[in-house]
């Protein structure tokens, strides 16, 4: 079996935040949270602690890609992805500041790769890190070609829908502070 990882990193990190916020006392709940539009923008992930929660240390990996908008000149997140062995795509903001192209160019790129490097034979697996539900057309296609798809998330965030259709589900809220990087992380402003 080989492992084919897609991460949403503005999904895992806006939600990240909001958990630790929860954590901290600024919020009575995620929910609250959502609602009152509160997060810890001191927190940040480690990125080779969640690829170690989503690909076991002896998976044979194909290709690992974060995904997410441009950050500001100074950020060092996306070196830090490329040092944990991702790939990394970035997109531009729109006008308005908002992230745009990241979800469907992450669809795209798993149907390319299903398509062209993915063999249900070997027992191949799309391991998606994010949690929204515009990803069940493309984990329904993946399952009908016999596919597996590992749903990575945070259970507080991720769609029912993406979950029950992912052929597994692993939260992240238990390893909230295994994943945590010490001192925070900048990332993706919302």
């Amino acid at each position: 079996m080989v492992l084919f990882v897609y991460v949403d990193n503005s999904n895992v990190w806006i939600e990240g935040q909001r958990l630790s916020a929860v954590r901290k006392g600024d919020a009575v709940s995620t929910a609250d949270a959502m609602h009152r539009k509160i997060t810890d923008m001191t927190w940040g992930y480690d990125f080779g602690k969640l690829y170690e929660l989503a690909c076991p240390p002896s998976a044979q990996v194909g290709r690992s890609i974060l995904f997410g908008s441009r950050p500001p000149a100074n950020d060092s997140l996306w070196d830090r992805a490329r040092n944990e062995g991702f790939e990394v795509e970035v997109f531009d903001r729109n006008a308005a500041n908002k992230e745009k192209e990241v979800d469907v160019s992450l669809a795209t790129t798993m149907m390319e790769d299903s398509y062209e490097h993915m063999r249900a034979a070997r027992g191949d697996m799309a391991v998606l890190i994010a949690g929204d539900r515009d990803y069940v057309p493309t984990v329904n296609s993946l399952k009908k070609r016999n596919l597996k798809v590992r749903v990575v998330f945070w259970e507080h965030a991720v769609a029912r829908a993406l979950q029950e259709t992912a052929t597994e589900f692993i939260g992240l809220d238990p390893a909230f502070e295994y994943i945590t990087r010490p001192g925070g992380m900048t990332g993706p402003t919302s």
